[in-house]
């Protein structure tokens, strides 16, 4: 072929793990909630930077630390990482990977999370606990978007490789791992259940 792919963005979907999921995600949308009805100082900054929704993103962002639940579930995603950072051909030889932030998401109607990165990591995700049907996705952006100046647009039938965003369905289950500078958004839930999400990042050293 005349024509190779370079600089390919990659992105990781996987269950947590083969079986036993329900029984996880029912205590873990337990604590969710427990930590909505707990947490304050988060639905205060909710109030004002997450309308209609809940993030523990900036009062409670390290619940691996001091929660068994939490804890047990940063084990699992750990081993998703490892494999997913394998792939990109990361040099992790004598180095530790850790989980550093840790954080809540529950999506109401309406509730809507806007274009953003994940400074400071190198490895991103998101894990699914609560996804009715018709709920919003992950949507993710071309990170070369801002530099195609004069370019035409696309045709209608794109191939999947060249589209400037796809969006990945919310499943429940299901660990969605990406590199954290990858911009991505979560459009509003339309529907009328809540949407509930795990979000983590990792650090390297």
């Amino acid at each position: 072929m005349p024509i190779k792919a370079w600089f390919p963005t990659f992105i990781y979907v996987e269950p947590l793990q083969p079986k036993g999921l329900p029984r996880i995600n029912d205590d873990l949308a337990d604590e969710c909630h427990q930590l909505r009805d707990y947490d304050d100082a988060g639905r205060a900054w909710s109030t004002k930077n997450y309308p209609g929704g809940y993030t523990s993103y900036a009062s409670m962002n390290q619940l691996h630390a001091f929660s068994s639940t939490f804890g047990n579930l940063e084990k699992k995603l750990t081993k998703h990482v490892r494999a997913y950072a394998k792939h990109l051909d990361m040099d992790l030889r004598g180095r530790s990977i850790r989980m550093t932030d840790c954080w809540v998401n529950i999506m109401p109607p309406t509730a809507a999370h806007s274009l953003h990165l994940h400074p400071n990591s190198f490895i991103s995700g998101t894990y699914y606990v609560r996804t009715p049907k018709g709920c919003s996705g992950l949507k993710f952006e071309d990170p070369r978007l801002s530099k195609f100046m004069a370019a035409p647009p696309k045709l209608p039938t794109v191939r999947d490789e060249n589209r400037a965003y796809t969006t990945y369905p919310a499943e429940a289950g299901n660990v969605i791992l990406f590199e954290s500078w990858l911009r991505h958004e979560v459009a509003a839930n339309r529907v009328d259940e809540e949407r509930i999400s795990i979000s983590f990042n990792y650090a390297w050293a």
